[in-house]
């Protein structure tokens, strides 16, 4: 079942996402009922994993369902061998909307990546304070997940790190891997506590550049998969042109 998307919709970044990278390997932690995870054909080796998967979408061949939590996934299952030996080229983060979880599972995808690997994180970039608190109120809900980018923003400034500001609660793009970190693992606790009491009010004056916002854009993503972080100068240079346009 073959799906049009908007293009607002993260779906359809996530879709072009495929498009320009090509995945050869390919994990989603989240699936629901298969959308994203359907956009992985290029990929010769893909892996979902939901604790109650409803998949309604036609998969590529060589996909693999893993019924179970990505915690107790990471705990059972070698990803390497699950790979063929391959190193993991894109990865899509959509799982429990808590801190917590979405850290684990960024540590333990990032064992298996190379420096060219990319891992995708939804919801980081939220709409206000109220739908993006730890506990669930309103339909809306990106919980805060959005802690990520802050959290590796302080202790990986290395990693490369935008926030696609797409419908409805944002796309995370990380780059720069590094499978031999252990800086966050080792620490995992102290700073567990430490974004726990974190709120939306600490960053609500000054969320694009908190969390690196770029604009839902293909050329300003593009610019940014290849390596280059966009600046102050190329906005202005691009709203010139926009102008002289």
């Amino acid at each position: 079942m073959e799906k049009q998307y908007s293009a607002d919709n993260y779906y359809a970044v996530l879709e072009k996402m495929h498009a320009y990278l090509k995945p050869k390997t390919y994990v989603e932690i989240g699936v629901r009922h298969g959308e994203s995870f359907a956009l992985a054909t290029t990929a010769s080796h893909s892996v979902a994993i939901d604790p109650e998967p409803n998949i309604a979408m036609d998969l590529p061949s060589g996909a693999q369902i893993f019924k179970m939590t990505s915690d107790e996934f990471f705990n059972k299952h070698d990803l390497s061998t699950i790979l063929n030996g391959q190193k993991l080229d894109l990865a899509f983060i959509d799982g429990m909307h808590l801190f917590e979880f979405a850290l684990r599972d960024f540590l333990n995808l990032e064992r298996f990546c190379n420096p060219n690997s990319v891992i995708l994180v939804h919801d980081c970039y939220p709409i206000d304070e109220v739908t993006s608190n730890r506990e669930r109120t309103t339909q809306t809900w990106s919980g805060d997940v959005w802690k990520l980018i802050v959290c590796l923003k302080k202790y990986r400034p290395e990693l490369q790190i935008c926030c696609i500001d797409v419908p409805p609660t944002g796309l995370a793009v990380i780059s720069n891997l590094n499978n031999n970190s252990n800086i966050i693992s080792d620490q995992f606790t102290k700073i567990y506590e430490e974004y726990t009491p974190f709120s939306f009010r600490n960053i609500a004056k000054n969320k694009p550049t908190h969390l690196n916002r770029i604009e839902n854009d293909w050329s300003r993503i593009q610019y940014f998969l290849e390596g280059k972080k966009p600046n102050i100068v190329d906005r202005m240079i691009r709203n010139l042109l926009l102008k002289i346009a």
